[in-house]
């Protein structure tokens, strides 16, 4: 781990909170050695509070925590940048953020790609992904050929609710199999980054 450089700043580094699955910004914090030390400690993302001049647990009072996922340093190892856990509204006003927009997972499918990945390794024999795919993978192919001809035929039609449904299945499906050829989600968009031609300014 980075050594932090807590003397360029008089002893305080500025810490941004990144939500660890959605990746969005909640708040920005200052943390001295003692609050990072008591943030490591305890799991729990800790302040050093400007206004009251102490250590502060942010959650401390509304019980809405932070708990952290990864702590990380930037190249010059003078700001923080902390992955972590919300467990309720981050900002005192109510919002989930302190910069007012909603919490929203915009990166849902890699969300998706680790509920699929957690049932394969379930022993829940319920589970239809479970089920598919402790099947054969031509079975698995043929669930997203089916899921294919479905989309195409609801792309005919005018009923745009039953077109996202069938997408949404199919899309499913291709990360059922996706998991079942052991190819990740993030493969497939290095495949698609590296075809596509960035703008000249």
């Amino acid at each position: 781990m980075k050594t932090p450089d807590f003397e360029k700043s008089n002893g305080l580094l500025p810490a941004i909170i990144q939500d660890a699955e959605t990746l969005n910004v909640l708040m920005l914090g200052y943390m001295s050695k003692e609050s990072l030390k008591k943030t490591e400690d305890e799991g729990l993302v800790c302040f050093f509070s400007r206004s009251k001049n102490r250590l502060w647990t942010k959650g401390e009072s509304s019980g809405n925590f932070l708990k952290v996922k990864e702590i990380l340093f930037d190249c010059d190892q003078d700001c923080l940048l902390i992955l972590s856990e919300p467990t309720g509204p981050v900002c005192h006003t109510g919002t989930d953020s302190c910069f007012g927009f909603e919490n929203n997972n915009h990166l849902f499918l890699n969300y998706l790609e680790k509920v699929i990945e957690n049932r394969a390794l379930s022993e829940d024999e319920k589970s239809y992904t479970k089920k598919l795919l402790s099947s054969s993978l031509d079975r698995v192919a043929q669930k997203v050929g089916e899921e294919a001809i479905e989309v195409v035929i609801a792309s005919k039609n005018d009923d745009k609710v039953r077109f996202r449904e069938e997408v949404a299945d199919l899309m499913y499906h291709l990360l059922i199999l996706l998991r079942a050829k052991g190819v990740k989600l993030q493969e497939i968009s290095d495949e698609l980054m590296s075809r596509h031609t960035m703008p000249k300014n």
